[in-house]
């Protein structure tokens, strides 16, 4: 009998360890402005990097992040590394800056690239938008492991008359994706300024799944802007989109507050996702 539990013990030993589930971040973070009264960066930035915190996201993608905010961010939480260019081309507006975990991941590649008719050239704009539009985007490879997927983090022209570059901006992406390597999976997301299930949605969720449809489970209202208020918007315009060899586990968005004080004008949307093989 003791040597067959013997043998049990060192089959159960020998077992690959079940993979950690990818946990993905979208967090519209609202610039430093000066307008915002009660809601300046000061006020609300310990908030912000305390809630990042307690999400503890391997991978976070922000918009409207400038420079000094993300350096304040790793600052607070030094276990995280950060990266990206402004829609100008340099560190002085927004940034889609990209926060990973460094202890479970290393960037093999990185870039950035604009939506626009050319999207190489950095701070172009097209369709008649008032401000540029990026990517910003990375291979991540596990570390310790042969785990990789690719991380697309963006955001979309914001005015109602924006609704035609908004699916131009969504048609740029989507053919930057026919270029990535097809067994290499990938994870699109951003505050896209659309409905989810409008025509630039409907665009990207033909090769992609949304997180939040597919989750077993879901947290928080369908809205994601509330304008600081807590009170969410109709739409859900900040998403987490994915293809590859994973299960939507858990979608939320993140209602934290303090005292009815909000990290940003944007809930930050949460996934997880399992590794299926």
């Amino acid at each position: 009998m003791r040597h067959y539990l013997c043998l049990l013990l060192a089959a159960a030993t020998a077992l690959p360890a079940a993979a950690e589930p990818l946990r993905l971040l979208t967090f519209n973070v609202r610039f430093p402005s000066k307008g915002d009264g009660a809601n300046l960066w000061e006020l609300r930035r310990d908030l912000l990097v305390d809630t990042v915190r307690k999400l503890d996201p391997d991978v976070m993608g922000t918009q409207e992040l400038f420079h000094e905010q993300g350096e304040y961010i790793v600052g607070k939480i030094p276990g995280l590394a950060w990266f990206g260019l402004s829609r100008r081309g340099n560190q002085q507006d927004e940034h889609m800056g990209v926060f990973y975990r460094k202890d479970k991941w290393k960037v093999a590649e990185s870039g950035n690239f604009w939506l626009s008719e050319t999207p190489e050239k950095p701070g172009s704009m097209s369709w008649d938008v008032t401000l540029p539009r990026m990517v910003t985007w990375a291979l991540f490879q596990g570390q310790g492991s042969n785990r990789r997927f690719y991380l697309l983090n963006t955001h979309f022209p914001h005015r109602r008359e924006d609704e035609r570059a908004r699916v131009e901006c969504a048609n740029v992406i989507a053919d930057r994706m026919k270029t990535l390597p097809a067994d290499v999976p990938v994870v699109l997301m951003g505050d896209f300024n659309a409905p989810a299930g409008g025509e630039a949605y409907r665009l990207l969720a033909a090769t992609l799944q949304d997180s939040w449809d597919a989750a077993a489970e879901k947290e928080g209202p369908e809205g994601t802007f509330h304008g600081f208020s807590g009170k969410p918007g109709e739409a859900r315009i900040d998403w987490i989109l994915f293809r590859g060899p994973w299960k939507a586990r858990r979608a939320s968005s993140v209602t934290v507050n303090d005292g009815g004080r909000y990290p940003s004008d944007h809930f930050p949307v949460f996934a997880e996702l399992d590794w299926i093989n």
